[in-house]
């Protein structure tokens, strides 16, 4: 058991040790004896980030960037030219545009004149047959009342002959005939 209490007494050394460095320094990175020391890691730290930076990360930034900026040069360029072949379309369109007009209001004039043409051909021809069932009608009417005073003449003649008789008087055609006939002129 000899060694146990040996193993405690060296157990309660080094605690004690602990003790008196934790007491008597404080943060070890404050401890102006390991400035130099620190110093140097810190040197060694910052050539070892800047060369990782400088060899591996700053050119793949830069690289990203260049890349970037080429794509952004390369769209604005084909944007550019999508505007111009866009402006160059819409003139194309306007001009499209101004000339179908121009053909609608052609083709508009055109089918008046045919319309009117036509309008005029059906006029002529209506006032034609208009004139014709006119001079037929006249015609006609110039007939029935020619007819018509014959017929007249023929039952004032008759109508004559009748009451004359009723009268017992007796009077001859030809009297009869030129009384009417008189009569019938005014």
């Amino acid at each position: 058991m000899a060694s146990g209490t040996e193993l405690t007494a060296d157990a309660a050394q080094g605690a004690a040790d602990l003790a008196h460095e934790a007491g008597s320094g404080g943060m070890p990175q404050l401890d102006f004896g390991t400035f130099p020391n620190q110093i140097f890691w810190l040197l060694v730290a910052l050539v070892v980030i800047f060369l990782v930076l400088s060899r591996v990360a700053l050119p793949r930034i830069a690289a990203v960037l260049a890349e970037r900026q080429g794509t952004i040069t390369n769209d604005i360029a084909a944007a550019e030219e999508l505007k111009q072949k866009a402006v160059a379309a819409e003139e194309a369109y306007n001009q499209a545009l101004a000339e179908a007009r121009t053909e609608a209001g052609r083709i508009v004039a055109e089918a008046k004149a045919e319309i009117q043409a036509g309008l005029d051909k059906a006029i002529a021809a209506a006032e034609a047959e208009i004139a014709a069932k006119s001079a037929e009608s006249e015609a006609a009417i110039g007939e029935i009342r020619a007819g018509a005073v014959d017929s007249v003449k023929a039952v004032a003649k008759d109508t004559a002959k009748e009451i004359l008789g009723v009268f017992g008087t007796k009077a001859d055609s030809k009297a009869i005939t030129a009384a009417v006939t008189a009569r019938m002129k005014g």
